[in-house]
């Protein structure tokens, strides 16, 4: 089996926590806000206990489709096109919640708090949130405000943007740990992608 058709269209810094082993066979692993299944690939050939949501139910029957041809025996129940901010999942029900590329949609402040809130609510004690979203870190003077934290950046699109001191602001509030130092890819000062990775508090 190819690398390709191991691992799919895997986030490289995903990859990074794999080979570190903090996200091992047999959790259970949230991708919240997974599109079309993209990190999904590896973790269900390898037998991890998969859920997923997305506001899109196109996107959730892509990986409905996908779940059950790469690991037919989990339920379809375990993929659920609702919001983040209202995941019905059960409170502290997974070991591992993966953000990735998400949180930079939010509209406004109340509604990025509340996906971040519906996230960090079913992750249990001990668990990861591994998050890759948008922000200012780098290209702070080529982003320009539209209101709030939602700025245009210089390819065009409008996100909402964290910088160092809301994540480790956030951090704090939640009574996370570290586990890795911020880490910020500029590409080629059109935007740049942060990867944020905390520890939920015991």
């Amino acid at each position: 089996m190819d690398l390709r058709t191991q691992f799919g269209d895997i986030d490289i810094y995903l990859f990074d926590q794999l080979l570190r082993g903090r996200i091992r066979p047999g959790m259970r692993i949230l991708d919240a806000g997974c599109g079309e299944g993209r990190n999904l690939v590896y973790l269900l050939r390898a037998g991890y206990e998969v859920f997923a949501a997305d506001a899109d139910s196109r996107s959730i029957a892509s990986v409905r489709e996908m779940a059950a041809s790469l690991a037919p025996q989990l339920p379809a129940g375990n993929f659920r096109a609702e919001p983040l901010e209202q995941m019905t999942f059960p409170e502290a029900s997974v070991d591992t919640v993966l953000s990735s590329a998400v949180l930079h949609f939010a509209r406004d402040d109340a509604q990025f708090d509340a996906m971040l809130r519906g996230m960090w609510k079913v992750l249990e004690p001990g668990g990861l949130l591994f998050c890759r979203l948008a922000s200012t870190i780098g290209i702070e003077h080529q982003v320009h405000r539209v209101s709030g934290r939602r700025f245009r950046l210089p390819d065009g699109s409008e996100r909402y943007l964290v910088d160092e001191a809301l994540l480790t602001d956030l951090t704090s509030a939640l009574g996370a740990e570290w586990l890795d130092p911020l880490k910020t890819t500029v590409v080629q000062n059109q935007r740049s992608m942060t990867t944020w990775v905390i520890r939920k508090g015991s």
